[in-house]
């Protein structure tokens, strides 16, 4: 990581309502190409909603954002053009075959044929896929599955790659082997950033943003953010904001306040 380059990421005081609910509020960050960073949140946090803005689908509604050197209100096309994505549910089409599945992707991205072919060989042999790389996706284990849908999300040599919690369901084992397909990825420069409820896997980020309630309440290295909260986990940390967040609106309410 090297913080002298331009941000992949730069928010300023990014900002979603809905109506008079705040789902994101005013929050602030960069991110450094090649940089893992782990975004951290309970469910109803605001994470969903900030990576939508950031990934072009959702336009805030103040605050300033730049994803790839592309404005968020006015670039949105090109910001798809230069991202990855890969949802929990791996982003690929179950009665394809995995070779279909890179042919697919490959288009609609752009490459040209020869391209598409150069990767499939590529990705075959990376992943050591042999003869199940003709066979139907649903017929893979859910380790291959996730490590092609990866491979597929950074076929185009995106700048960044979100990745909405990619390692939910699968063994230990498969987990990390993910995570290093994220390392090499990081390490060529393409910038990850990565959504997960597993705790240990903040670890091992380069950075972790911790949403409570719209807001970034915590932003750090891992040991950074321990040695802040006198914490022996990111897990402890997660909880030590949680819970404070909750103790603060619960007094809040019996005080007569709005939380």
């Amino acid at each position: 990581m090297s913080g002298a380059r331009e941000p992949v990421i730069a928010a300023r005081d990014l900002t979603r309502r809905f109506g008079t609910f705040t789902a994101v509020d005013a929050i602030s960050f960069d991110v450094a190409p090649g940089e893992i960073l782990g975004f951290l949140g309970a469910n109803g946090a605001g994470k969903t909603t900030a990576i939508r803005m950031l990934t072009g689908l959702l336009a805030p509604t103040s605050g300033t954002a730049r994803v790839a050197g592309f404005d968020v209100y006015t670039q949105t096309e090109a910001i798809k053009r230069s991202i990855g994505y890969m949802s929990q549910r791996f982003s690929l089409y179950e009665d394809l075959t995995a070779r279909e599945n890179i042919r697919f992707y490959g288009g609609i991205y752009g490459l040209t044929n020869a391209a598409i072919r150069e990767e499939t060989a590529e990705l075959a042999e990376k992943l050591d896929l042999g003869r199940a790389l003709d066979q139907p996706i649903r017929s893979l284990p859910l380790g291959w599955r996730q490590k092609l849908a990866f491979s597929v999300a950074v076929l185009h040599r995106p700048a960044i790659v979100f990745l909405d919690e990619p390692t939910g369901g699968v063994d230990p084992v498969t987990r990390r082997q993910f995570w290093d397909l994220m390392y090499e990825e990081a390490a060529s420069g393409v910038t990850v950033f990565v959504t997960t409820h597993y705790m240990d896997e903040a670890e091992y980020c380069d950075r972790v943003s911790i949403m409570v309630d719209g807001r970034i309440d915590a932003l750090g290295t891992p040991g950074e953010l321990k040695a802040r909260f006198s914490a022996d986990s990111i897990d402890e940390v997660f909880v030590r904001l949680a819970r404070g967040r909750g103790v603060a609106a619960e007094a809040s309410k019996r005080a007569g306040a709005p939380a």
